[in-house]
């Protein structure tokens, strides 16, 4: 069935397409399967995979890309198949993921069948820069439409503006499914390592868990007053304390580590661990880093990694949000600036979280 829609977007050409360089043109969505869901976005969160992807900063992109996968819009068309009992007209949103094998891959598959989706053992399909299962390519959300298989749709909750929903489902969960993965909660001490993008979700997250105490970590004492203003109750500027580590020994239950730099002090994070403390890593940096054993040896500490989130952690994580007001802090931008946004974004100047809106 043909549409009375195209699908049009910014088009990502090749590695100069950092430097705000992408493309207004028409693509090719994954044919039409029915059990997808044609979205008209309204919103479309800026993520840094955004520009690991465009910069082909994770190993080679496929080009031409259009990225985005922090996605909400009005479903248009829904598929006789699909999944959620979504319906033409719902507000809905579309996350990092766009599918998994779901028990159609070659291995028996335990995460799919326990909703945990994002560490399927066949392989996941991203939202965007990735192909689907049936061979045709995943373009993302710095467009007017997408498509998407409806299993990885999720109806956004009244109670959550599309723009703060839109950064939830990938910012948002990456941060939500550990801090409840590990136990985040009353009784527990957190550290959040880089309070940017990510880590200003890890920080509000954690305060409306329960959290005992929340203390963000980050070099410079410049971003002290934003970090209290979040919600953390403590700040550790490394730059500013040669000693930091050392002072704060012993100190925290879990971290999370949002640093996407390959330089970030492991050896440091570990030791302000207590006994049994677990660092959870959920920043990617493009270069390996070195994982040093003998703070994890003599605490008994554990250095862990987290995903994104299922569809399932994102529904929870959404009526979590709307039950406790939690709001993440953006800056709405207009689709028609993206090539300054990301150059924006790139730059660092976001508060915390940029969102491109179609007029």
């Amino acid at each position: 069935m043909a549409t009375d829609y195209k699908f049009e977007g910014w088009l990502g050409e090749s590695a100069e397409a950092i430097e705000g360089k992408m493309v207004w043109k028409e693509f090719e969505p994954k044919k039409w399967e029915e059990n997808d869901v044609d979205i008209k976005i309204t919103h479309s969160g800026i993520c840094g995979s955004d520009l690991h992807t465009l910069r082909s900063g994770w190993g080679a992109t496929r080009y031409p890309c259009v990225v985005g996968h922090e996605i909400v819009g009005v479903a248009v068309r829904v598929g006789s198949k699909a999944e959620g009992d979504i319906k033409v007209g719902d507000i809905v949103g579309v996350g990092a993921q766009a599918d998994s094998c779901l028990g159609r891959g070659p291995k028996d598959c335990k995460p799919c069948q326990t909703d945990e989706e994002p560490y399927c053992v066949n392989g996941n399909v991203n939202t965007y820069g990735s192909l689907h299962r049936n061979g045709d390519k995943a373009y993302g959300g710095y467009a007017l439409y997408h498509r998407a298989p409806s299993h990885f749709v999720v109806k956004i909750p009244d109670g959550v503006a599309p723009e703060h929903a839109a950064p939830m489902l990938c910012g948002g969960v990456t941060v939500y499914s550990p801090l409840k993965h590990w136990g985040v909660g009353p009784g527990k001490k957190v550290a959040i390592a880089g309070v940017g993008g990510l880590g200003h979700f890890a920080v509000i997250f954690a305060k409306a868990l329960g959290a005992d105490e929340v203390v963000g970590i980050s070099r410079r004492a410049s971003k002290r007053d934003e970090a209290i203003a979040l919600g953390c109750d403590d700040y550790i500027a490394t730059e500013d304390d040669k000693d930091w580590a050392r002072h704060n020994a012993n100190r925290f239950d879990v971290i999370i580590s949002t640093v996407s730099s390959a330089k970030m002090p492991v050896a440091d994070y570990l030791a302000t661990l207590a006994l049994n403390g677990s660092m959870v890593q959920v920043g990617a940096p493009e270069e390996p880093v070195p994982v040093p054993v003998f703070p994890l040896i003599t605490g008994r500490r554990s250095l862990a990694g987290s995903a994104i989130g299922s569809p399932k952690d994102i529904r929870e994580m959404l009526e979590f949000a709307a039950k406790h007001n939690v709001k993440p802090l953006v800056e709405k931008r207009p689709m028609s600036d993206a090539n300054q946004a990301i150059i924006d974004m790139e730059a660092g100047k976001a508060r915390f979280r940029y969102v491109l809106v179609n007029n």
